[in-house]
């Protein structure tokens, strides 16, 4: 049986919400100050993205409910909306590859263990190519190398010198990108062959301070996230994120990447041969 994607587990649960409400949909978007219009996307059969952050948080305050729960990363329902004040923040401008707040977020975290579920696969392990093409919009027309190449080398330097690291990358995203598909197309072969050598050379050099674990989206899924230690996470949405500070919510969010790790389909010390095999496939 196929696994629910985010988007449909999000509009059951905020359907669920509205039935106990007892609200029609235009006295809920009123309830929780969004536009009906909005509401009735979100609703959509046919919408497949998650909300944006400003209507996430809005309808987590006026119903009290856990964001977590919303986005399927917790089965505990109720929170208090002061709460969700306190550990919750949103920020802007999340495709970019590079972002002070992520460095000093990085340097905040020294010493303790990174974990991250990425939209596609690591930032750091990207070639710059690669960055320029997926980034292309963020970045203009000219992008800055040294720019690009900031946050990836301060990242490896940390893992070189004993920080650990640790990424779920899903099995689709591998193969949407070895086929040049979705966001990638237009991206030359040449291009992705050395995209798969570049980041098999860096898994078997970092590895085991880096461990990437390889899992199947017909088993689970997840909306992108990242953990920087115990202190923060951040919740990927798009152009905006949540940043979650709760000691709570952060315990939460590394359970459930534990349990993605758990549903692996290929284990880290097998990662470096698998892109190795994708890689070569593209001859």
């Amino acid at each position: 049986m196929a696994h629910p994607t985010a988007a449909q587990s999000f509009r059951d649960r905020l359907e669920r919400v509205i039935a106990q409400t007892g609200l029609n949909q235009a006295g809920f978007a009123r309830h929780v100050g969004i536009d009906r219009s909005t509401l009735s996307q979100l609703l959509s059969a046919e919408n497949d993205r998650l909300p944006r952050a400003e209507t996430l948080a809005a309808i987590a305050k006026g119903c009290r409910i856990s964001i977590d729960w919303l986005l399927g990363l917790s089965q505990r329902e109720q929170i208090g909306a002061e709460l969700v004040e306190a550990v919750l923040t949103i920020e802007t401008q999340a495709h970019a590859p590079f972002n002070e707040r992520f460095l000093r977020w990085n340097a905040e975290a020294a010493g303790r263990k990174l974990r991250t579920v990425p939209m596609s696969f690591p930032d750091f392990l990207k070639t710059d190519e690669v960055m320029q093409f997926e980034y292309a919009a963020a970045l203009g027309p000219e992008p800055n190398p040294a720019l690009l190449a900031e946050r990836r080398r301060l990242t490896i330097a940390s893992i070189r010198d004993g920080g650990e690291m640790e990424a779920c990358v899903s099995l689709q995203a591998l193969e949407l990108f070895a086929r040049g598909q979705a966001q990638w197309q237009g991206f030359d072969i040449a291009g992705r062959q050395a995209q798969f050598n570049t980041m098999a050379s860096l898994v078997d050099e970092l590895y085991p301070t880096l461990r990437l674990n390889l899992y199947d989206l017909r088993q689970t899924y997840s909306a992108p996230f990242t953990i920087f230690g115990n202190s923060r996470a951040a919740v990927y949405l798009g152009p905006t994120y949540l940043v979650l500070n709760a000691s709570e919510h952060i315990r939460l969010l590394t359970r459930r990447f534990e349990d993605i790790v758990r549903t692996a389909t290929v284990q880290p010390h097998a990662v470096a041969a698998y892109l190795r095999e994708l890689g070569a496939s593209l001859s």
